[in-house]
C-alpha cells in the first residue's frame, strides 16, 4: 500500500521496562528490590502476574508488533488487561518511545489515554480548549472558530468557565472528547475513556467518531474492553495477548479470538471433573459424555444440532431429572434456552444414553456455546441445579446463499435470531374492515 493512503504504520514495535534499583517507590522498597535482584531472588515488590524477568529486571510490555491503518480506517484494538494496548497507544501519541522498531505517523494526533490528559486543573474549560489547540499546532483564530461547536457537544455550557478540577470525571470525558474530536487533527486515539459517560453520551460519541471516520477522513483507533461499541464502531480489530498480535481482521472474529470461542473442541467430549462447575463439583445426577453430530463444529443456517448424553445417577436412590441446554453467542449474550418437556428418569447406580435435537435453525452466522445442567424441580415449582457444564462446547453458524439477501448479518443492530422473510398478509385488520 502507498504510504500516501497510510494513516499508520507500526513495524516490528518493542517496548522494554526496565525495572530500575532506584525509582520504584519508597526507599525501604528499593533496597528490597535491589537486595532481592543480587541473589537472584524473585522482586518482593513486582506485581503478581506480570511478565517480568527478575533476574534482570525486565518486562517486556510490546514484544515486536505490526500493523498498518488507512486513511479514515475505524481500528479497534482489544485485548486482556496487560496485553499490550494503552502502551501502543501512548507510543503512538509519543508519550513514550518504543525500544525498537519504527513507527510511521501521517497526520496529527489527538488522544484521550486517561480522564483528565491534556488537561490543566487549574484552568477552565474553555482555556483547555485553547491549550489543546495550541499542542496539535493550531492558532487562536482556528480554534475561535470551532468552540461554540466543542461547547455545544459537550454539553458542558454551564461551567465552560469553572476551573476543570471542579468536574466531574463524567464532565472530564465530554469535553475532552468534544475537544479531541472537533480540532483539526486527522488521527483520533481513544483508550476506554468512554466507560466513564453516562450511555446516552456514549452513544453520541460513537456517531461522531464514524462520522468524522466517514465525512472527514480522519483515522480512528478505539481501545475497549465494551464488545458492543467495537462492534458499533469499528471496521477492523486487533487482538493483543501479552504484547503480541494474535489476531488481525474481522470483528466478528476478533471478538471470538479475545472470548476464547474461536477453538474448535472435539465432537466427543469426555466430561472430567475440572469441566464442571464449582458450585458443584460432586452431582448426584451427572454427565459423563457429549457426542455431537456436525462436521467441524459447523451447521449451516436454518438446520439444527442433533447430540448424544450420557448421564449416571451416582446416587443409591431412582433420580428424575430435567435437562436444560443454554445457547450464548460469541461476547456472552444468552440468546435462547431449550429444556426438556419431561423429566429424566435415572436408576440408581445405573446410566442411560438419551439422544435429543436442539432447535438452533433461527440462529444467524456467528460462534455460539452451549451450556449444560442438570437439575430438578423444588417443591415450591423453583428450579435446583444439580450439574452444571458452562461453555462445554463451541460451534459455529455459517451463513448460505440467499440468506437476508446475502446481506452480512450485523447482530448488533438486528440481534442472533432470524425468523423468515415477512410475508404479505391477504386477511384484513379490524381497522380496515
Amino acid at each position: 500500500m502507498s504510504e500516501n493512503k497510510l494513516a499508520l504504520k507500526v513495524c516490528n514495535v518493542k517496548k522494554k521496562y526496565r525495572l530500575g534499583v532506584i525509582g520504584g517507590g519508597t526507599l525501604q522498597e528499593d533496597i528490597q528490590s535491589w537486595w532481592a535482584r543480587i541473589r537472584g531472588k524473585e522482586d518482593p515488590n513486582s506485581k503478581i502476574g506480570e511478565d517480568v524477568n527478575a533476574k534482570h529486571g525486565v518486562f517486556m510490555a510490546l514484544k515486536g508488533i505490526s500493523f498498518e491503518v488507512k486513511k479514515g480506517e475505524r481500528l479497534g484494538i482489544i485485548g486482556g488487561n496487560g496485553a499490550g494496548k494503552s502502551t501502543t497507544l501512548k507510543i503512538l501519541s509519543r508519550v513514550t518511545a518504543p525500544t525498537e522498531g519504527e513507527i510511521y505517523i501521517n497526520g496529527r494526533i489527538s488522544s484521550m489515554l486517561e480522564v483528565g490528559t491534556g488537561f490543566h486543573p487549574e484552568l477552565t474549560g474553555r482555556e483547555n480548549i485553547y491549550l489543546n489547540g495550541a499542542i496539535l499546532g493550531m492558532s487562536k483564530e482556528e480554534v475561535d472558530r470551532k468552540i461554540n461547536d466543542i461547547i455545544e457537544f459537550s454539553e458542558c455550557r454551564q461551567f465552560i468557565d469553572t476551573p476543570v478540577k471542579r468536574y466531574s470525571s463524567g464532565m472530564y470525558v465530554k469535553l475532552a472528547f468534544s475537544v479531541a474530536a472537533h480540532l483539526d487533527s486527522e488521527i483520533l486515539i481513544m483508550d476506554e475513556v468512554l466507560a466513564v459517560g453516562d450511555m446516552k453520551f456514549q452513544q453520541k460519541c460513537l456517531k461522531k467518531m464514524r462520522e468524522v471516520a466517514d465525512n472527514e477522513g480522519k483515522t480512528v483507533l478505539y481501545v475497549s474492553h465494551n464488545m458492543n461499541t467495537i462492534r458499533q464502531l469499528c471496521e477492523r480489530c486487533v487482538v493483543l495477548n501479552k504484547g503480541e498480535i494474535v489476531y488481525d481482521g474481522d470483528v466478528e472474529e476478533a471478538i471470538s479470538v479475545y472470548m476464547g470461542t474461536d477453538v474448535k473442541g472435539s465432537n466427543e467430549i469426555e466430561i472430567v471433573p475440572e469441566m464442571r462447575d464449582p458450585q458443584y463439583p460432586n452431582p448426584k445426577v451427572k454427565i459423563e459424555h457429549l457426542s455431537f453430530d456436525i462436521e467441524n463444529n459447523e451447521i449451516i443456517v436454518g438446520n439444527n444440532l442433533y447430540f448424544s448424553i450420557k448421564i449416571t445417577n451416582v446416587s443409591d436412590t431412582s433420580q428424575n431429572i430435567f435437562l436444560r441446554v443454554i445457547v450464548k453467542s460469541a461476547d456472552g449474550v444468552v440468546v435462547t434456552m431449550e429444556p426438556t418437556e419431561k423429566s429424566v428418569a435415572v436408576s440408581s447406580t445405573a446410566s442411560l444414553n438419551k439422544r435429543y435435537v436442539l432447535n438452533v435453525s433461527n440462529l444467524v452466522p456467528g460462534k455460539y456455546t452451549l451450556t449444560f445442567v442438570l437439575y430438578e424441580i423444588g417443591e415450591f415449582g423453583t428450579d435446583l441445579n444439580i450439574e452444571v457444564l458452562r461453555e462445554i462446547y463451541t460451534f459455529s453458524v455459517k451463513s448460505k446463499i440467499g440468506f437476508n439477501h446475502n446481506v452480512p448479518w450485523n447482530s448488533q443492530w438486528w440481534g442472533h435470531i432470524a425468523n423468515d422473510f415477512l410475508r404479505e398478509s391477504r386477511e384484513q385488520t379490524n381497522y380496515e374492515k
